[in-house]
């Protein structure tokens, strides 16, 4: 065993005495391309070292019984980067779950898009597909997969859902948080308790804006490549010592 893997462990352990974890954890995975470029490499093959990442850091959710992870892997806006770069990051995503899949059903995880398939192109749109109707029958980690994904986007189209709902039913009277939820793609999860960026950046880059109202948010300098298990635990135990009041007083909280 490495001093690392052990530092881990400790790590690992001490979140699981503690009470009050997270049941859902969302991450901006960011800084690839700066990874790549330090190391005068392709963006790409940051993106590649950024999958290593994932398989890690899905692998120590499980470890912590965590309900789901949502990992922001392909923005609307990144349509707008560079077509070779595009290109590959479809082909390695393609990839990444024909390689994964096993290993998903051996863990017991289940696997979920929050975003638009419809305009994935058909090869890793099909692979998606159908790891996710392999996953369907798990029931441990939820491994969320924000791909084609804009907040706002998810708004809007959630306004016209319900809409298009109370138009049919002839439902009339106040809208409840609630009913808007249902509309969302996010339907049937869990709010995200800890939001957590790599890489430095400080801003939400239009990234779940209804769900993460009250989510505690947790920055870090280290690119996405770098990132690993301690540093997640870190940011869990970070989380735990934190007060979530959601618009109490320290003192109605402890009463």
């Amino acid at each position: 065993m490495t001093q690392e893997s052990t530092a881990e462990d400790t790590l690992r352990e001490k979140i699981l005495q503690r009470e009050g974890l997270p049941r859902h954890v969302a991450i901006i995975m960011d800084g690839n391309g700066r990874w790549a470029q330090a190391r005068d490499l392709e963006r790409v093959e940051g993106h590649a070292a950024g999958v290593k990442t994932v398989r890690t850091v899905v692998e120590a959710a499980g470890a912590i019984d965590l309900a789901v992870l949502t990992l922001y892997t392909f923005s609307r806006e990144n349509w707008k980067r560079p077509l070779n770069e595009v290109r590959s990051l479809m082909f390695l995503l393609s990839e990444t779950i024909e390689n994964e899949l096993e290993d998903l059903l051996r863990n017991n995880v289940r696997l979920r898009i929050t975003g638009d398939l419809a305009e994935i192109p058909p090869g890793p749109r099909g692979g998606l597909q159908r790891a996710i109707d392999r996953t369907s029958g798990n029931d441990g980690l939820i491994l969320n997969l924000a791909l084609n994904y804009g907040s706002r986007g998810e708004i809007l189209a959630a306004v016209d859902r319900l809409l298009a709902r109370r138009m049919s039913s002839g439902r009339v009277g106040p809208l409840t948080e609630e009913e808007f939820e249902a509309c969302l793609m996010t339907s049937g999860l869990p709010d995200p308790d800890l939001l957590i960026r790599t890489s430095g950046e400080q801003r939400i880059s239009n990234f779940l804006l209804w769900q993460i109202a009250y989510s505690e948010i947790w920055f870090t300098d280290v690119l996405w490549p770098d990132f690993d298990a301690g540093t997640f635990y870190q940011a869990i135990l970070d989380y735990l010592d934190r007060e979530r009041r959601f618009g109490r007083t320290s003192e109605q909280i402890t009463e």
